[in-house]
This record gives C-alpha cells, structure tokens and sequence, in this order.
C-alpha cells in the first residue's frame, strides 16, 4: 500500500512538474482568478444573510418603500457575482491552452524517445499498444489538466472558504459539516480507491485491444485467405470483454459517487434547515433568520464541490493510470551508444587532411577522442568470430567469419531462420553482439556512433515502406536537402523515372503510407531511388525483389546494379539468378557459414549452394 501511495505521489508531482514547466506565470494568474471565483460563493451567502437581516426584515417591519440602499446592495453583488462569472471564464480557457502546450511538449518528448529506443523494444511491444499511448493516454492527462486540476484547486478553496464562514458565523451550527464532510470523504476515498484498480485494468486492456486490432487490420488479407473470421472474432470478442468488464466495473463504480454525495449533501441540507430554524424560533446562540439562509446556501457551495470531485474522480483515475502508463514509457532504456567515432568530411591542404566546413570532400571517420586523426571511409566491413543470440542462451550466429571490401559484392544464401537477416542487423547495430567483433574499415563498430555508422548504410527491404507525401517527398526522404536535380539524376539511374513521369502529377503525385496507388515493383523502385539519393558507400539488399515477378524483377535488379556499381554491397537472394555475379556467396545454415565462393566454386563443391541452384533454375524453367 505504501508503494502505491509513493508511486500516485511521483505521478502526481510528474504531472504538476510537466504542468508548471513554462507556464508556471499562467498558473499564477490562474490561481488568483480561482481564488476571486470562489469567494463570490462565500460572498452570495453572506449577501443573502444581509439581504433579510439588514433590508428585508426592517423594511418588512417598519413599512417603508425606500429602497435605494437595497437596490445599491444588489447592484453592487450583481458586479461582484459578473466578476466571478468573467473570473471562472477566463482561468477555464487558460487552462485549456496550458493543458494544450503541456500535452504538446508531451507527445514531442515522447516521440523523440520513441525514436531513441532499441528496435528490440518494438520487436515485443505491438504497435497498437505504443499508439494508446500517444491517443487514449495523452487524451485522458490532457482532459484531467483542462477540466479536473481547475476543478480541484476551485473544489478544495470553495469547500475550505465555506467552513470558514461557517464557523465564523455560527460554530453551534457548523458542527453538521464536519459530521457530513466527514462521511463524504470517506465515501470517495473507499469508492475511488476500488475503482483506480478497474480503471489502470481499462487502459492496459485499451491498449491490448488497439494492437490486436492493428495487427488484424495489416493482417486482413491474410485472415481471409485462411477463412480465419470466426476464430479471429472469436479472439477479439475475448479480448473485448475484458475491457468491457474493467469499464463497466470502473465507470459503474465512480458515476456512483455522484448520486451518494449528493444524497449526504441533501440529508445535510435538512438538517441545517431543521436544527437552524428550531435555534432561530428559539433565539438560541444568536442565530437568526439570515443566519439560517446563508448556512443553507453554503450548504449547496459545499455539496455542489464535493459532487464536483466525486464526478473528477473518473478523469483523474483515467489521467493517473494513463500518466503511469506515458510515464513508464518515458523511462524506457534508450537504444545505449558510447561510440566515440563520428563521420566528418574531409579535404586536403598543404599535404594534411583538415575537417571540410561547407559539407565539402570526402567522408572520413574521426575520433573525437583524438585530436587531428581521420581514417577516409572506404567501405571495409569484416566480421571475426561474431557469435549472437536474442536471448542470451540461444545462439543464432555461431563464429561468423567473412570480410567485404571496399566495392565488393557480398552475397548471402541459406534456409529461412539460417541467419542471413541477423547478419545485416548486426552490422546496422540494431543489436550488439555477443563475442567476436565487427570492424569497420579497421574500427571497431561499437566505437562507431551508431547515427554516423547507419549514415553510411543503406537498406532496401522486401517490404518496402513508403510514408504519406508525394513522390518527389518519398524519393529524398533520406536526404532532405536533395535538390530537384539530385532527386530526377537518382530515379533516372534506378529506371524509375519512366513510371514516375507517367503518373498523373508526375513527381507531385500524392501517395498515402500504404502504397495502393503503386504496384509492388514501383514501390521497389523508389525505395531504389530514395536509397541512390542518400547516397551511402554501403548497401544492404534484405530480399528486395522477393515479393514481386520475374518479369518486374528483372526492370528492379536493373536498377539495383546501378545503385551497387561502386559500392559494398552485402545481398540477401532468394533467388539464386540474382546472386551469380557477386564477388562472394555466402552459405549459411543453422547460425554457420557452411560454404564459401563465387558462383563456379561453389558450383564445383557440389554442396548445399548447387543444390540451391539447380531447384532454382528447375523453378525459373
């Protein structure tokens, strides 16, 4: 219990931290204009106890139609009562627009870690689920600021303001509210803590059910193939009643609050109108007719606050148990780079090699914990003894061994699940090894900053990914600062230029993320091109032609030859055709490299690669 209540305070200090951050002035003014809001509640009953006592009663008495101070008293609480209006109006928009920029800095916090967090991390995490938490999550904190902070702060000075002009007025009297106040807090206490547990359960079983979604949307094709409806209905309606079940649960819980605190609020209503009458008829503490109005409007300033806190209560759980959820993925491990080595442009001067300042020369790695020494990036990638597993015990890789140097073109064959892909993720970094090591023109990678190593590579993947734009958009996506030239030279190499041109707004044409408008090889083809203009001296090619034809293939491997020419190039084939001119193929399977050479050798050895070849060339005729 402790360590929930130390936990709900970090949150609740986080969130006023992530409030109060570059709006602590707004807040101010805010805070001052709540204040002036809420008295004017106190002030209304204390206006009415005037009203009867001091005008009404004696003109009632004495008979006089003066009623020039009575008009001057409800002229000058109708300007007061305006002021609080225009009070209430302004600090509620002040606050939307604080709870806006807050959430705004949020969401950008949150996707700057987002794009700092190991791949491993999305590889057990589904997508659905980190979507929550930018929708659903930041919804419910945004709402929470805007509606139930306010709401609170104007709560808790109207509820305390009230008994103090209780108890100033009449402490015989004000004895009820403490019994009432008392029993209200116990009520909210007790329900809200019950139903926090059902609401956390709510947006955990909120996010589950966005990634199945997710996943069954990107997978519908597939759930159709394989008629797999009504076991995938079946799945979901799970999954869905388990969110159901902890909303019914929550909700029915916390929208119960209201009708309890305003029946304590009415049962406190009648006995301040029958022990405040049974005084006043009996004289008793100097308790008057005035007296016994003000204490029941304060009444209703009470029970109005307490049922506004009973109905925030929903919106804050949610707000807590969405805060926990953005907070905890905040804390996520970043993806760890101690590299020391950084990529720099270099030109030679007087005979020494200098750092270009005007994004001029050659690209060279530099330590930048030494002073004046660059090595000029060539392209030399070797592997020595590299073992890996995912998960610590399970070796995926077993003493790999092979170099590429600088143009050469690396191939890789073997059975799905041999290792190949594992390959080209290592030497992105996207998981560090577990022994051997992996040398980059004679550097060590995990020197490397990881940002300068994957500027040097490129990727082209069998699922091609494209991002909403245009053409023009997605071709220079890599390289932001390409021009018009650069962007046409890259899709003109690639062959791509011809499809492109014939679209109907040329370059301009506007394409969505899923890639309808384009068929497969022209999607291909531009993931081609985007790669040509980020221009990286070394490529990886993870099955880029797998999902399309033969005939396509052939248009896209034309286009791949010239993304490769001059370049390392390391090739993972399914096809056996497309892999004959590389400089070295590489036999994987099990995590080992069970063949080495170029076409003819391996041909020669009669092993695994001829195997491989011979039901290819059965396959292509």
């Amino acid at each position: 219990m402790k360590k929930n209540n130390e936990a709900d305070k970090d949150i609740i200090l986080r969130i006023l931290r992530l409030v109060f951050k570059g709006n602590t002035l707004k807040l101010i003014f805010v805070f001052c204009l709540v204040i002036y809001s809420t008295l004017t509640n106190v002030f209304l009953s204390l206006f009415i106890r005037n009203l009867i006592d001091n005008n009404i009663l004696p003109l009632l008495k004495n008979g006089s139609t003066d009623f020039a101070p009575l008009n001057a008293l409800i002229f000058k609480m109708a300007i007061v009562f305006a002021l609080g209006v225009l009070s209430t109006l302004i600090y509620t928009r002040l606050m939307v627009d604080i709870s806006e920029e807050s959430i705004n800095k949020l969401r950008i916090r949150m996707f700057d870690r987002m794009e700092d967090l190991p791949v491993s991390y999305f590889d057990r995490k589904s997508h659905g689920d980190v979507m929550s938490y930018y929708t659903n999550d930041v919804q419910n904190l945004g709402q929470a600021i805007a509606n139930s902070i306010p709401a609170a702060l104007s709560s808790i000075m109207t509820i305390g303001s009230c008994i103090v002009a209780m108890i100033i007025q009449s402490f015989l009297l004000s004895l009820i509210i403490f019994l009432t106040m008392g029993l209200m807090t116990l009520v909210i206490k007790k329900i809200g803590k019950i139903s926090s547990g059902y609401f956390l359960n709510q947006q955990k079983s909120l996010g589950i059910t966005n990634g199945f979604v997710e996943e069954m949307v990107n997978g519908m094709k597939v759930v159709k193939i394989f008629s797999h409806e009504e076991k995938s209905l079946e799945d979901f309606s799970k999954i869905n009643d388990e969110l159901a079940k902890n909303t019914m649960m929550a909700n029915r819980l916390s929208l119960s609050l209201m009708p309890i605190i305003f029946g304590i609020g009415n049962f406190q209503y009648i006995l301040f109108a029958f022990f405040g009458a049974l005084l006043a008829i009996n004289n008793i503490g100097g308790i008057s007719v005035g007296l016994v109005a003000s204490f029941l409007q304060l009444s209703r300033s009470v029970t109005g606050p307490m049922s506004q806190v009973a109905t925030q209560v929903n919106q804050v759980v949610l707000a807590m148990a969405g805060a926990e959820r953005i907070f905890e993925f905040l804390k996520e491990d970043p993806e760890k780079d101690k590299g020391t080595v950084d990529l720099v442009r270099i030109i030679k001067e007087e005979g020494k090699f200098i750092e270009s300042q005007n994004n001029q020369g050659i690209l060279a790695w530099k330590d930048v914990e030494a002073e004046n020494i660059y090595i000029p990036l060539r392209g030399d990638i070797e592997f020595k003894n590299v073992n890996f597993s995912y998960d610590g015990k399970n070796l995926v890789l077993k003493n790999i061994n092979l170099f590429a140097r600088p143009g050469q073109k690396i191939a890789f064959v073997g059975a799905t699940g041999a290792g190949k892909t594992t390959i080209t993720n290592l030497i992105n970094r996207f998981y560090e090894i577990d022994s051997g090591l992996i040398s980059y023109d004679g550097i060590d990678i995990r020197r490397i900053k990881k940002s300068a190593l994957r500027k040097t590579l490129g990727m082209i993947l069998q699922d091609t990914h494209l991002f909403t734009g245009t053409v023009y958009d997605n071709i220079k996506f890599g390289n932001p600062e390409a021009s018009e030239e650069i962007v046409k030279g890259a899709a003109q190499r690639v062959m791509a230029n011809k499809f492109i041109e014939n679209l109907e707004n040329s370059y301009q044409t506007e394409i969505s993320g899923t890639e309808l408008e384009l068929s497969q090889g022209q999607a291909q083809l531009l993931s081609i091109a985007r790669a040509e203009v980020y221009n990286p001296p070394v490529m990886i090619l993870d099955e880029a032609t797998s999902s399309i034809d033969t005939r396509t293939e052939k248009i896209v491997q034309r286009g791949m030859d010239k993304l490769m020419k001059g370049r390392t190039t390391f090739v993972i084939a399914h096809r056996i055709s497309t892999i004959m001119d590389s400089d070295v193929i590489l036999v994987l399977d099990r995590g080992e490299i069970v063949e080495r050479g170029d076409h003819n050798e391996l041909l020669e050895k009669k092993g695994i690669y001829a195997s491989l070849y011979l039901g290819d060339f059965e396959e292509e005729a």
